[in-house]
């Protein structure tokens, strides 16, 4: 005998339901792929990890004339521990860089699949526009993972080289174990990624407006740099907690001892609050766009 169709009511309701998921799964690996292979990206994860080998080389080759007057900062932390390093370059790259990275993946989420003319082929095979708008975020949250960690990993990893390691010294001037700076360390690195992805959020969300990625990408550092403008003029500092990249810095609150963390708590509660509404706001848009192409 033939096996049953697959929609006859003899194959377990358990079995049917896996379908979807199965799919669903298989369009995120297909999109992770499609998402590291573009030369593009490869060229910017490069460059972000170039940052630290780069800072690395230059603290060491001006170690015999350290910066003067001021706080300590993650800088004039470096030579007595290369995992500041780390820091220091998280610190450096969370300003442009790491945007610039996050821009171009939100940019081509939906946009560039719309000018290539495959986006109208993804919802009829079907994948469902939920299904692409979820894909989608969750493959610009790997981007954001994968460059933040690997900036960190890369720069702990050639600073303990050139610098080695051992005690850690807080910017509060007091030593931590070694193994308890690691684990600062990766959560602030977790802390700078989940910026990244609320950022992605507002990317996903331009890059429904337009069918060209470039426009998304372009707009989305427009945006960004506006913010970065506003939270630095002192007038507006009723609006700065309302800006996504007003608490980025507060990472360095982590190196304190004891670590601050409420300027970071305040941080991921914005941070949440963009992917919320920006999510949403993703959604209504895309749910009722007139796919044409």
């Amino acid at each position: 005998m033939k096996a049953a169709p697959r929609s006859s009511p003899l194959v377990p309701r358990s079995d049917t339901s896996r379908g979807p998921r199965i799919t669903t799964a298989r369009f995120l690996r297909s999109e992770l792929r499609l998402i590291a292979g573009r030369r593009r990206n490869q060229a910017g994860l490069l460059v972000l990890i170039a940052m630290p080998v780069l800072l690395a080389v230059a603290v060491r080759l001006t170690e015999d004339n350290p910066r003067g007057g001021g706080p300590p900062g993650f800088i004039d932390q470096i030579v007595g521990n290369g995992v500041f390093v780390a820091f220091a370059a998280l610190t450096f790259e969370i300003t442009i860089f790491f945007p610039l990275a996050i821009s171009m993946i939100s940019g081509d989420a939906i946009a560039g699949e719309a000018h290539s003319g495959t986006l109208r082929y993804l919802l009829t095979v079907p994948a469902g526009r939920v299904r692409v708008l979820t894909v989608k975020y969750l493959g610009i949250v790997a981007g954001s993972l994968v460059a933040a960690f690997a900036v960190a990993i890369v720069g702990a990893a050639v600073g303990t080289t050139i610098f080695g390691t051992g005690s850690l010294t807080t910017l509060s001037g007091t030593q931590i174990p070694l193994g308890t700076g690691l684990g600062r360390l990766a959560l602030s690195t977790a802390y700078v990624a989940l910026g990244l992805c609320a950022l992605g959020a507002v990317g996903l969300f331009l890059s429904t407006l337009t069918e060209q990625p470039i426009a998304a990408t372009v707009a989305l550092m427009v945006v960004t740099s506006a913010m970065w403008v506003l939270d630095a003029i002192p007038q507006l500092s009723g609006l700065h907690p309302w800006l996504l990249v007003d608490k980025w810095p507060a990472f360095a609150d982590l190196m304190r001892d004891p670590p601050d963390y409420s300027a970071v708590t305040q941080g991921a509660l914005v941070d949440l609050g963009y992917i919320a509404v920006f999510l949403l706001a993703a959604w209504a848009r895309f749910a009722g766009k007139d796919i044409t192409s």
